[in-house]
């Protein structure tokens, strides 16, 4: 297992969007899950799916491939207080962009999400 593997010692909950809306317009989402990351407060430029330049608010690394559109907020399923309104919850957000960067020999992925 490598530095990318390890590094990821936080845990954070997703929930990803199903491609629905609710019958009021609000994005939908589905079951929410554990991942185990790295979450970094950190401000980084980047560019989104329509090639516009955003601003992130935090990157997160993850070991598996998430969706655009999803939500993450740091923490554990077990202390989540809106299980089923993931953006009710202080510090979630919503994921703004995505990078998957393999290593060396394409063994492993640095994936990044942009929040």
């Amino acid at each position: 297992m490598g530095i990318i593997n390890t590094s990821r010692r936080q845990t954070a909950v997703y929930w990803p969007p199903t491609g629905g809306r609710d019958r009021f317009g609000k994005v939908q989402y589905g079951t929410a899950i554990e991942l185990r990351v790295r979450w970094e407060d950190v401000q980084e430029e980047f560019i989104d799916e329509n090639g516009t330049r955003q601003l992130s608010k935090s990157l997160v690394y993850v070991g598996e491939d998430l969706m655009v559109g999803g939500v993450l907020w740091l923490g554990t399923l077990a202390t989540v207080e809106h299980l089923n309104d993931p953006k009710a919850n202080d510090g979630a957000f919503e994921i703004k962009g995505i990078g998957k960067l393999p290593n060396l020999k394409a063994t492993e992925f640095l994936r990044t999400c942009f929040l």
